[in-house]
């Protein structure tokens, strides 16, 4: 079998239908644009004309790690849409039984219209986008330490709206980000959707600066990508220090499920804590996002800080994932 070669993420429309989303490097700045404009439209949309879009489509969710957000609005997308939704977990899947992931894709593609999947394994959704019959889009929501895509559409969707001028419509990317920082701060390391996010920032006139114990520093493929680019790349010695010239702040967990033991973990947890404390040496219109789930990483009396968009960012999720769910069916 050929090796499966993801589709170009072009800003026509046409060449979406049916193709499947690996990875952010699929895109091109039309396709963002595209994408965003999209949700844009989605998110004004009534919600009757939203669920006439695609009554009758299936979507299967196939989900071997635990999720709230990504599984949920992938779900609220497809319902709001007009379709329904097949829900898989590993724990009731035959993957149990020793099925491989491609059977499992193949199976699911005599079913849905489309397949939404994370896997504890990086590269899994090539593997499984190529087991899939031609036409039938797969969009991967995470694998393992590697990538997730969606999240990163649905971050620089949210960076664009914080980001623009106070009650105008959200700029293009290129626009919103010119001259900008945006600092990522946390598990660079195994945090999928920061890699995501520093490739797919790479491309804009922005400058990145990266702040993480050196046990968990951003993988040297990630920050290579980064510099292939026309974005600038640093490394802060502190988030204080850091924080003085962000504009927006990136926040990520340290992911306990991915280290060896307990006591490695432990040494690098709380490294950093975004509190109203800290914030008050940042600009009155840094905005911080996260990811989510939290931890410890930002205090709770940061929350009603208009600064925190972590909320905002995960209704800005619904919208980016409809859009492209909407652009693949």
């Amino acid at each position: 079998m050929a090796a499966f070669a993801p589709a170009t993420l072009s800003g026509d429309a046409a060449a979406w239908r049916g193709a499947s989303l690996c990875s952010v490097t699929q895109f091109t700045e039309a396709g963002l644009d595209l994408v965003l404009r999209r949700a844009e439209e989605l998110r004004l949309l009534d919600r009757g004309a939203a669920r006439a879009r695609h009554a009758g489509a299936v979507l299967a969710n196939v989900f071997y790690e635990p999720s709230t957000r990504t599984s949920c609005s992938f779900q609220a997308a497809m319902l709001r849409l007009g379709g329904s939704v097949i829900c898989v977990a590993e724990s009731t899947s035959s993957a149990k039984k020793g099925e491989t992931l491609e059977d499992t894709a193949r199976s699911l593609g005599c079913y849905a219209d489309v397949v939404v999947l994370r896997h504890p394994e990086a590269g899994a959704a090539a593997r499984a986008a190529g087991a899939l019959p031609p036409g039938l889009p797969l969009l991967n929501a995470g694998d393992g330490v590697g990538e997730h895509p969606t999240q990163a559409v649905l971050d620089l969707y949210t960076l664009c709206r914080e980001l623009s001028p106070a009650g105008a419509p959200a700029l293009p990317p290129r626009a919103c980000l010119k001259g900008k920082t945006v600092v990522l701060v946390g598990d660079l390391k195994h945090g999928r959707t920061v890699h995501s996010l520093a490739k797919m920032l790479a491309a804009f006139d922005v400058a990145l600066v990266f702040v993480a114990p050196p046990e968990l520093a951003m993988p040297a493929g990630v920050a290579a990508a980064v510099d292939a680019g026309t974005a600038t790349r640093a490394e802060a010695p502190s988030l204080a220090a850091a924080l003085v010239d962000a504009d927006a702040l990136y926040v990520t967990r340290v992911q306990k499920e991915r280290f060896p033991d307990a006591a490695a973990y432990e040494a690098v947890r709380g490294s950093y804590v975004v509190d109203a404390q800290l914030m008050k040496t940042a600009k009155p219109s840094c905005a911080v996002l996260h990811p989510l789930p939290r931890v410890d990483e930002i205090s709770a009396d940061f929350d009603s800080d208009p600064r925190a968009a972590y909320f905002r960012q995960m209704r800005n999720g619904l919208f980016a994932r409809m859009a492209l769910l909407d652009l693949v069916l």
